[in-house]
């Protein structure tokens, strides 16, 4: 032993207290250290500068269905048609995945109702493999899109994902056609399909059901688009103006139809649906 840790041991310092490590978070817009459980309080907006974080499904949809809501049976497909392999294999990837989250894949649906108002609402998790889009996520979609037809009801997809899931190759791009024609026969029944983007919202994701609904609604400050800026910018050989790809440019271009922040949009759907389904019956 050293005389210095003599010394300290010798000397009456208080015992150091336990503290939990998530006591405390970090906003990644305006760095300003928040109170996690103030933070999670305030729907995991920063209360600071309004940042948006991004959160999981499960906690999604606590967020926007009264409870009771009832989740939908994922669908079963087949897992690595491919046998892919970059660094890792594909199946250890989806195992880890899994491991780390309480849902099977990228997208969770669920059927209950919004303030009242029947909904079937689809969410995409950036936390499972960037939110992916593969087969499980299209034949999620396409599940859910049919259970809002047996129950009369609208559909809400809210999207959030980095792009199609690349260990699936041409399978995953399937999914762009395959969510389009389910989209078809949602209007074909004469129901809504409501999209709601949040941070990010990217690649086929965006090039197929992020961008076909009847009412586009966005979260503050989502990143939206197909390309990143970067691989644009270097294709024309310009500078992209201040805010490209973020939802309120696209609002002000007319791309999408409002931007709502998180604490507003259960009740802005419940009174779109109610506008919606009225004039449905009428």
């Amino acid at each position: 032993m050293s005389w210095l840790t003599r010394v300290r041991n010798s000397l009456p310092f208080a015992p150091k207290r336990d503290t939990p490590d998530n006591l405390w978070i970090k906003c990644p817009s305006c760095s300003e250290m928040l109170f996690t459980k103030e933070y999670e309080e305030n729907l995991s907006v920063c209360p600071r500068c309004d940042h948006h974080g991004r959160i999981g499904a499960t906690e999604r949809l606590s967020q926007l269905l009264d409870a009771g809501f009832e989740i939908l049976p994922a669908p079963k497909v087949r897992e690595d048609p491919l046998k892919f392999r970059d660094t890792k294999r594909y199946t250890d990837r989806l195992k880890a995945a899994r491991a780390a989250n309480p849902l099977p894949d990228a997208l969770t649906a669920a059927v209950g109702k919004i303030d009242g108002h029947k909904a079937v609402v689809g969410v995409q998790d950036f936390g499972f493999m960037g939110g992916s889009m593969g087969m499980a996520v299209g034949d999620a979609f396409i599940a859910a899109t049919e259970a809002a037809i047996a129950n009369k009801c609208p559909f809400i997809a809210v999207t959030a994902a980095g792009g199609a899931r690349m260990q699936e190759g041409i399978l995953s791009l399937m999914q762009m056609p395959r969510t389009t024609v389910a989209i078809n026969r949602m209007r074909a029944a004469g129901l809504p399909y409501i999209v709601v983007l949040t941070d990010p919202t990217t690649g086929g994701v965006t090039a197929s059901y992020a961008m076909l609904g009847d009412i586009q609604i966005a979260e503050p400050g989502a990143l939206i688009g197909f390309a990143g800026q970067r691989v644009i910018q270097d294709t024309i050989r310009e500078k992209l103006p201040e805010g490209f790809q973020r939802a309120e440019y696209l609002h002000a271009h007319g791309m999408i139809d409002m931007v709502i922040s998180r604490h507003m949009l259960k009740a802005t759907l419940a009174r779109t649906i109610g506008y919606l389904m009225a004039a449905q019956a009428a």
